[in-house]
């Protein structure tokens, strides 16, 4: 499982990035979930850090959650037309 920070704005979003494509390199499962329970500060540039590893997760043949996504958040990928992209973790 990989984990986002508790802060996620366009400040973090290139290092948070980095180290989301870094666990999917050692990540050897099928399906590659992202745990979100600890963000509480974040922008849009979550979203685009959630979709970027989504493509790179896809690209490696996996499948890909997300995992206690806060609902602002999930509010946002909803009105941006991309929630469905971003699939809860069951």
């Amino acid at each position: 499982m990989l984990v986002l920070p508790p802060e996620l704005t366009h400040r973090q979003a290139t290092a948070c990035l980095h180290m989301l494509k870094q666990g999917l390199r050692v990540h050897r499962d099928s399906a590659v979930v992202v745990d979100a329970h600890a963000l509480t500060v974040f922008d849009t540039s979550a979203l685009a850090v959630l979709l970027e590893c989504r493509r790179e997760a896809l690209s490696e043949g996996k499948q890909f959650a997300v995992q206690g996504m806060p609902s602002a958040l999930a509010g946002m990928a909803g009105l941006y037309g991309v929630d469905a992209l971003l699939a809860a973790a069951p």
